[in-house]
């Protein structure tokens, strides 16, 4: 290896080191975009109160590798009176709370989840 080659290899970093960046910049700022644009639609959504059924929950597990860390992402799938179904992100705890078959009113803005309040027996 001469001279000149290790300069090669330097200048070379210099071309690919900054478009990385930019490339990871914007996959950032895209996903700032999307976020933003989803929580300025769903403000603009009426907030909704439907009955409705739980009819799936579903978790979705991502890391967890040789450090041990993961996280969780908890789903719940609502069928309303009029057979559409609609899928949200949930908490854990409201994750533990749901049973499929629950029936009771669902409360959503778009596709932001508000609750759940479960019809008591007997009601």
């Amino acid at each position: 290896m001469g001279f000149h080659d290790g300069f090669e290899i330097f200048d070379m970093m210099f071309i690919i080191i900054p478009i990385f960046i930019v490339i990871v910049a914007g996959f950032i700022l895209f996903a700032v975009i999307k976020g933003i644009k989803t929580w300025s639609h769903n403000n603009k959504q009426p907030r909704l109160t439907v009955v409705a059924v739980v009819v799936s929950k579903r978790m979705r597990v991502s890391g967890g590798g040789d450090d041990h860390s993961s996280s969780t992402c908890y789903y719940a799938t609502f069928q309303v009176e009029s057979g559409d179904r609609m899928e949200f992100s949930v908490g854990g705890r409201e994750y533990g709370l749901l049973a499929e078959g629950d029936v009771g009113e669902l409360h959503f803005q778009g596709t932001r989840y508000h609750g759940f309040t479960r019809n008591q027996a007997g009601a």
